[in-house]
């Protein structure tokens, strides 16, 4: 379902965690029993499935730098969310193969764009397209409002916002 920016692609213009408070981040992180670790400009990001700018997990904390896209941290944020307190113990770099906590993993990271001050669904949802996520539907509102039933399904069922 989702096809990420690769380096050989143009660097879409979309919002970083530099570019938003870092204590709304850790805040809405600290919510669901998560740390951040910002890491430095130039150094790779511990935990990166894609690679650098893309954020990283390792157990409970969720890598990024200052140029790490919001809809990577919030996904990767996200991934962990979605997970039991003994799988996450284990995650490091690659949350999951399932394709329902995938699913259930996008339309969390929608939700909880809007807890970030300048963020809000709307605009995660314009930057995920932007970045490279494919849906069914040929975009990630579509998706959210008309195919994303069975996420919210399953959010719902473990209690997390969907």
């Amino acid at each position: 379902m989702i096809a990420s920016n690769t380096q050989a692609d143009a660097d879409p213009q979309v919002l970083r965690l530099g570019d938003i408070p870092l204590q709304a981040v850790e805040s809405l992180l600290a919510r669901h029993a998560l740390q951040l670790q910002v890491t430095e400009a130039g150094i790779p990001i511990p935990g990166s499935f894609w690679g650098d700018p893309e954020a990283g997990v390792i157990g409970n904390t969720v890598y990024a730098r200052a140029d790490t896209p919001v809809h990577s941290l919030l996904h990767e944020a996200c991934h962990l969310i979605v997970l039991s307190p003994e799988r996450r113990a284990q995650v490091h770099t690659d949350a999951t193969d399932s394709d329902i906590e995938e699913d259930a993993t996008c339309y969390l990271q929608i939700v909880l764009a809007d807890a970030l001050p300048g963020v809000g669904r709307d605009r995660l949802m314009a930057d995920m397209d932007a970045w490279g996520y494919s849906f069914r539907l040929g975009s990630t509102r579509a998706w959210f409002e008309g195919d994303a039933e069975d996420a919210q399904a399953w959010l719902q069922a473990k209690g997390l916002p969907g």
